[in-house]
């Protein structure tokens, strides 16, 4: 059974506009098409959407999925290698969530110098963002 466009995006819960990008990166292959040219999927299409969907949530780039489907489908080898590609993943993860915690931790700190009752002229927060400012904080800030 072959179905158009909208009816994999629907069923894929991606959009039209998702579909025909991941076919121009070559995530999803170009499908065949019909004689008035409709593009024309098979049940195969939603199934590879929505891998490339759960990955994106674990937090796999689009060029990191390429490469899992590849290893899925055209190279198949070990599941070590799978686990060693998500073992560097959640290393990178970690890593932005060091990045992530840095950055709250020096937001907190210019909370702390703005008392609010300042004009935005003398923002300690505004006044640290801008590059032609001598920044104060730079010693006590964890960035």
């Amino acid at each position: 059974m072959t179905m158009q466009i909208g009816t994999v995006a629907d069923a894929a819960g991606v959009s039209v506009q998702t579909i025909r990008y991941y076919e121009r990166i070559g995530l999803l292959p170009e499908p065949a098409r019909s004689g008035s040219g409709y593009r024309q999927y098979s049940s195969l299409a939603i199934q590879r959407l929505q891998f490339v969907k759960r990955a994106q949530r674990l937090g796999f780039t689009l060029d990191e999925i390429r490469e899992l489907l590849s290893l899925r489908i055209e190279d198949p080898k070990t599941c070590e290698t799978v686990s060693a590609k998500t073992t560097q993943k959640i290393r990178t993860i970690q890593q932005k969530i060091r990045q992530l915690e840095k950055m709250q931790q020096a937001l907190e700190t210019l909370v702390e110098y703005c008392n609010g009752e300042r004009t935005t002229s003398e923002c300690p927060i505004l006044e640290y963002l801008d590059p032609a400012f001598h920044d104060p904080f730079e010693e006590e800030l964890p960035l």
